[in-house]
């Protein structure tokens, strides 16, 4: 089986979580979620601390404080009527994959939000890799028919993996 993710480990603590194997399903269980193959696409995972995010997100969005998860899609592909789903990516041969895009996530802002949301870090962890993913695929939360959209593919990607709907 072909890699999906390539991680990027600027923050040991995520090899010692486990974040390799957890992404590489949580990524699975979307994209079949989508009715895309896991085969013929890829994407890069930054696995950092609140300061390399902070840095990054001060530089990408202008806002130079911490978050969970950052996106960079390879290319546009969001719909610009308010609900529909975005345009679908085309898989790419076996020796040159499609690649969707680059994401960020925080060790350090993903286990406080899941402590402070009492559940399990290794749950939050994996929503947050579909939500990102789903950024890559050209999905959004800004207007509400583009969230319900998202939030759906979301949970019903998580239901896949065994986990609760983290927006209940």
């Amino acid at each position: 089986m072909e890699p999906l993710v390539d991680i990027v480990l600027e923050d040991d603590r995520w090899d010692a979580f486990g974040l390799e194997p957890l992404a590489d399903r949580a990524l699975r269980a979307a994209l079949e979620e989508l009715d895309l193959p896991a085969t013929g696409f890829t994407l890069c995972l930054m696995a950092c601390d609140d300061a390399r995010i902070a840095a990054l997100n001060g530089d990408f969005r202008g806002k130079a404080k911490a978050t969970n998860v950052l996106s960079w899609p390879s290319e546009e592909r969001g719909s610009h009527d308010e609900g529909d789903k975005p345009d679908r990516p085309d898989p790419g041969p076996a020796d040159d994959p499609e690649h969707l895009g680059d994401i960020a996530i925080s060790y350090d802002t993903c286990m406080a939000e899941a402590k402070a949301a009492g559940k399990p870090a290794a749950d939050h962890v994996t929503h947050l890799v579909i939500h990102a993913l789903l950024h890559l695929l050209g999905y959004d939360h800004i207007r509400e028919a583009d969230a319900t959209l998202m939030e759906g593919i979301e949970v019903r990607a998580l239901a896949r993996l065994g986990l609760s709907d983290p927006y209940l």
